[in-house]
């Protein structure tokens, strides 16, 4: 089985681009971070990238008259290197058609909400304003709408009362670390099928549900 090469795009810290990272030198995942594409010259992230020997490359949106053609440039970028999965890391920007023509379900981001409910920035404050009980991540394949594309796999954990954002925004984030890996691990082994909007997982009857429970503790 060929190594399953892979492109991060991140605007932020990219604690997620360092759980693929860690994966990856674990040995838990068959893969090579190819490159790292940011809009964001000062995100922690290329630190990332630097102390892992990852090559980063800073494309500045201002630079392009348009968004298309922003994105028409990340694709470039990502096909010269042979990338084959595209992985959004905290990558602050709606993907648009140039790139996802590009990598049609090969584009996969990571949401801090159960989706359907929630999408759009600030899932977890979503959640704590309408009085969630659960909440929790979705890994999704990228379409172009907001957080609209096929569920790959997620993970739900308690909202207590006295939860504020932060302390459930760290509790999902735990669990956002465990499922990016493992859903780019079942598309590396070729064991995801897409029908219609539904993904299923070949060989993997654990995941017809496509969602993990952690055991849910006190507070």
């Amino acid at each position: 089985m060929n190594i399953l090469k892979i492109g991060v795009l991140a605007s932020g810290r990219g604690s997620n681009f360092q759980s693929i990272i860690d994966a990856i030198d674990g040995g838990r995942l068959r893969a090579s971070i190819e490159i790292l594409i940011t809009d964001n010259p000062s995100a922690f992230a290329i630190e990332r990238a630097k102390k892992h020997n990852i090559k980063y490359l800073f494309i500045d949106p201002k630079a392009f008259s348009t968004k298309d053609e922003f994105f028409e440039k990340i694709g470039n970028e990502l096909k010269a290197r042979g990338v084959d999965l595209v992985v959004l890391a905290g990558f602050m920007r709606i993907v648009r058609k140039p790139l996802i023509d590009v990598y049609r379900n090969k584009i996969m981001n990571i949401h801090p909400a159960i989706l359907p409910s929630f999408p759009g920035l600030h899932g977890q404050r979503q959640a704590l304003q309408y009085g969630a009980k659960i909440a929790g991540c979705t890994v999704h394949f990228v379409d172009e709408g907001m957080d609209t594309g096929p569920i790959i796999i997620q993970a739900a954990v308690p909202v207590f009362p006295d939860d504020t954002e932060d302390s459930l925004s760290e509790r999902i984030l735990k669990f956002e670390h465990k499922i990016y890996p493992e859903a780019i691990r079942l598309f590396s082994e070729e064991r995801l099928e897409i029908e219609g909007r539904i993904v299923k997982v070949k060989g993997h009857p654990e995941f017809s549900s496509s969602i993990v429970n952690p055991p849910i503790e006190e507070p």
